[in-house]
């Protein structure tokens, strides 16, 4: 089936703006990649906080410890204190978001602390500024993965790669149970995502403190944390943490700053936490004061100090909950699919619907992107399709807006002339009331011409002739167009008009013979002007018939075309015109158009007027006789009457 080229135009442009922004996805286009992350971090929001475990707090160094112990950093016999009395109060795992990289006098007093306790875990930091000139240590190597599954896809896709180790002092780290990096890795924009689960350093691959601690709490060996290269970590035997292709993975975030229980080091140390807060619980030692700078961009929050981050991390280890992102072929099938059957659809809708659509699929988008996110954990990504769609949704409304304007305006210019502004707009609004090629329709046609015009122009001045018979056709004009009728043309001082198209109108014969009585009221009204101007006054005479011709655009194509009606009925009312100066009468009109109008003269429905049969005749051309009755308008108060055809009085071979 041949699709029209409004359709196939629209399907086009619906395809190529869905295979570019395909393109845009393959390539990562920064501005929709930025797009994409803001749409991820408001589901975020739109979720809200989601319940915590009781397992882990936090051992804040905030405003009010730096108020009593002095600023930051302090002495480290007060960390030893610190982590004296968390073992005290049966602490399960006690980990330190603070680097010990520089010698201190207190170090082997907080060392002696850390092997007392036997649970500290410390943490690592890498550099990127400058490579380390230091050998790496037992201990460092030590902390190293053990056990890398297909190392050598990391080959093509490289964890994050340092140059230089910050590790603890040699009198701490050796007593401490593991050892695991707290660097952060934010986005372009600041905001921080993604868990480094492994990071490069020296050909070796090292794990975050967060996946040591998880590890470490769930009793699992070092050797039995697996790194699956480019896919990611089996963490005993039942649970899997999903990474990318890098090593990172998402940070399931449980809510803004402080959802994680917070517990003032000065309070911890003033006895003034009851130790249930504290026994068989992960505690995190990190600072929150805003003056310490360790503050970070999350979904939830512009401002989270670095160690909720953390707890964040482990906490999600622990429950295994895990966010997935789609990979690249799933967002592209889902981008595809919409983007294509949006486009389908949008070839059937007008601009409502268009617009109804769009909404329906921009919810179905943003809503899909939301529930797999709540409910699975899967980062589908939204940006692209969204944005497909409204795309697609305006150049689709462009063009055809652009088409309905050209149509408009060749609807304008073609029927200006013939009807009124009121039918002209009717017309642009539903476009499908006048097809502008051509087509057979029942309609009305009416035609006018003045008696004696030619005698009266040999006689008069050029100018004297141009003025009064504007005069008279303006005033013609005005009649048909009160009536609604088109007019077809003016053939020197000739009218023709008709009615039932370009629009349809049901009563287009009733309309025609209003109109006949209206212009030969009007021309009355023009005489009596003329007589008392001393003017010459002209007289017509009007010929009305009913039925099915062809209207359409006549002429030659792309230079003079004119909206007309062309058929024997046409001709037959030329010459039922050209019969009034026969029977010396201004109005005559055939039986077709009378049968059609019967009803509302009998239900008195079209004024006082009386139709009387004149004759049957036979015009030239055709072999049926059709009767032909003289129409006027009679005095108000009689009733309207018609006066048929006698069988016997028949002419033959009427002239035009």
């Amino acid at each position: 089936m041949q699709l029209p080229r409004r359709i196939k135009i629209n399907l086009l442009i619906g395809f190529f703006v869905t295979v570019v922004i395909a393109v845009f996805m393959t390539i990562q286009f920064s501005p929709m990649e930025t797009l994409e992350d803001k749409f991820y971090d408001y589901r975020f929001k739109i979720r809200g906080a989601i319940k915590i475990p009781e397992n882990i707090v936090i051992a804040a160094i905030d405003e009010k410890s730096i108020g009593k112990f002095g600023r930051w950093p302090w002495s480290r016999d007060k960390l030893a204190r610190l982590v004296e009395k968390l073992t005290k109060d049966a602490a399960e795992i006690i980990v330190f978001d603070v680097i010990f990289s520089e010698d201190e006098k207190y170090d082997r007093i907080l060392a002696r602390a850390i092997r007392q306790a036997g649970n500290v875990i410390l943490p690592i930091v890498f550099e990127f500024d400058r490579k380390s000139t230091v050998p790496d240590s037992e201990f460092l190597l030590n902390a190293a993965f053990k056990s890398i599954v297909n190392p050598e896809k990391f080959n093509h896709y490289s964890p994050i790669i340092t140059k230089r180790a910050l590790i603890p002092v040699p009198e701490m780290i050796k007593e401490t149970i593991a050892l695991g990096h707290i660097n952060m890795f934010p986005e372009s924009d600041g905001t921080l995502r993604w868990e480094a689960m492994a990071v490069e350093y020296n050909e070796f691959l090292y794990p975050s403190t967060d996946l040591m601690t998880a590890a470490t709490y769930l009793g699992i060996p070092h050797e039995r944390i697996i790194l699956m290269a480019t896919e990611g970590i089996q963490l005993g035997e039942k649970r899997y943490i999903p990474t990318d292709k890098h090593g990172r993975t998402l940070i399931h975030y449980y809510g803004p700053t402080q959802t994680f229980k917070h517990l003032s080091i000065a309070d911890i140390l003033d006895g003034m936490i009851k130790p249930e807060h504290i026994q068989g619980k992960i505690v995190l030692i990190g600072a929150t004061a805003v003056g310490i700078y360790d503050l970070r961009v999350t979904p939830f929050s512009p401002a989270m100090p670095g160690i909720e981050k953390h707890a964040n991390v482990i906490s999600s280890i622990l429950e295994n909950r895990f966010l997935r992102r789609a990979d690249l072929s799933t967002n592209l099938v889902i981008l595809l699919a919409t983007g294509f059957l949006f486009s389908l659809l949008m070839t059937r809708l007008r601009a409502a619907g268009a617009s109804m659509m769009t909404g329906v699929f921009l919810l179905l988008i943003f809503g899909a992107g939301y529930y797999l996110f709540i409910k699975q954990g899967f980062w589908m990504n939204i940006a692209y399709p969204s944005n497909n769609i409204l795309l697609i949704f305006i150049g689709v409304t462009a063009y055809n807006y652009a088409v309905e304007e050209r149509f408009a305006k060749k609807i304008r210019t073609m029927f200006s002339s013939y009807v009124t502004e009121r039918v002209v707009n009717e017309l642009i609004k539903n476009p499908g009331m006048a097809r502008l090629g051509g087509e057979r329709r029942e309609v009305t046609v009416l035609f006018s011409d003045v008696r004696g015009f030619t005698s009266f122009s040999e006689k008069h001045t050029p100018e004297e002739v141009v003025g009064i018979l504007n005069e008279y056709l303006g005033a013609m004009t005005d009649v048909i167009f009160r009536w609604e009728g088109t007019l077809d043309k003016f053939v020197g001082d000739a009218i023709v008009a008709f009615w039932g198209a370009p629009m349809r109108q049901k009563n287009h014969a009733e309309l025609a013979m209003r109109c006949a009585l209206n212009m030969a009221k009007r021309l009355e009204e023009l005489q009596q002007g003329w007589r008392s101007e001393g003017k010459f006054v002209l007289d017509s005479g009007i010929g009305i018939n009913t039925g099915e011709v062809l209207v359409g655009n006549v002429g030659a194509e792309g230079k003079k075309m004119d909206y007309t009606v062309i058929g024997d009925h046409v001709n037959l009312g030329a010459r039922v015109e050209s019969l009034t100066r026969h029977y010396n009468t201004h109005i005559l009109t055939t039986e077709f158009t009378l049968n059609k109008i019967k009803d509302l003269i009998t239900a008195r429905n079209i004024g006082h007027v009386s139709f009387k049969g004149i004759e049957r005749v036979q015009v030239k051309g055709k072999e049926n006789f059709v009767e032909i009755y003289e129409v006027r308008s009679i005095q108000s108060g009689l009733q309207s009457e018609i006066q048929g055809c006698e069988e016997k009085e028949t002419i033959s071979n009427a002239e035009e």
